[in-house]
């Protein structure tokens, strides 16, 4: 694990992520100095309260003083609007990223915000998390053993790209670089369309007649399947709505899939369902280790 000095480190969203983030960097003595912002007086008190950072802003802009370097772990909506709010304020010599789970519409969103300030920005995300939210859910080892991927953008330079790379690396995770597009195509696959399945299948349950007889017979496997419904839906509504051109696609895909399961049942055919479970077990068996433990935040 790399030993490094940050500097002054502001991070805007001082929930899970980025309070898993401080709590690490102060962990390790990483960073001078760790500023949170948030909209709640409630969460930046109780940061305070817990060590997890050493100042508070509600505005962005006043954190912005002195920084050299800034996380923007919140919403994936509300990235663009900050970008515009602190893009006169950034340090000459300060790096931004985030930790959205959708690159694409953050990296649009980022140019439009920037200007000629964008080679300032790295983007990132952390694939890492848990169904709970906030700063009192949050854990110095989150990340560790866990995959960061980064997203550079062509006016990044590399110092940049390694300033942030080595923040998530001190955290203990696993850093690795690809374009937005296989971001967003890869992360719609394995994290966005399993989480809107999940909400899915909890909300028609919901909706039969006998849902409190079916939830109280409920075992392991349906609350490991549907675990990360209990996430935030503010959060995945923004997820879904920001990666829909990737999402529809697996959807309708799924569609399909979910047809030919029907059809294996009407028929009768139990040795097609076999064959079908048989290679989903056996790609689950294949999968690495990081993947088998990991969970997705946001």
């Amino acid at each position: 694990m790399p030993e490094c000095s940050l500097g002054h480190v502001v991070i805007i969203g001082v929930g899970l992520i980025g309070g898993s983030l401080a709590r690490a960097l102060r962990q390790h003595d990483a960073v001078s100095r760790v500023t949170g912002v948030a909209r709640s007086h409630e969460t930046l008190d109780l940061a305070l309260q817990m060590g997890i950072i050493d100042q508070a802003e509600m505005d962005p802009v006043l954190a912005m003083k002195d920084a050299d370097l800034v996380v923007l772990a919140t919403p994936v909506s509300s990235i663009g609007p900050i970008l515009e709010s602190i893009a006169d304020h950034i340090p000459a010599h300060c790096v931004v990223t985030d930790a959205g789970s959708v690159k694409g519409s953050v990296a649009n969103a980022a140019r439009q915000a920037l200007g000629a300030r964008i080679d300032c920005f790295v983007p990132g995300h952390p694939i890492a998390g848990t169904e709970n939210a906030g700063v009192s859910a949050s854990f110095a080892e989150l990340f560790i053993d866990h995959r960061v991927i980064l997203t550079p953008l062509i006016e990044n330079s590399e110092t940049d790209i390694q300033l942030v790379q080595t923040m998530w690396e001190v955290c203990g995770a696993t850093v690795v670089r690809m374009s937005v597009e296989d971001h967003d195509a890869m992360l719609a696959a394995t994290s966005h369309l399993p989480h809107l399945l999940a909400f899915s299948l909890v909300d028609f349950l919901s909706q039969q007649e006998r849902h409190d007889d079916i939830f109280c017979n409920t075992a392991g496997g349906f609350r490991d399947f549907t675990r990360i419904a209990a996430s935030s839906p503010v959060m995945w509504r923004d997820i879904c709505m920001a990666n829909r051109d990737e999402l529809i696609p697996l959807l309708d895909s799924m569609e399909k899939q979910l047809a030919s399961y029907r059809t294996m049942l009407q028929q009768s055919n139990g040795d097609q369902l076999e064959q079908a479970f048989q290679r989903a077990k056996s790609a689950r068996d294949s999968l690495p280790e990081i993947a088998k433990s990991g969970t997705e935040k946001k």
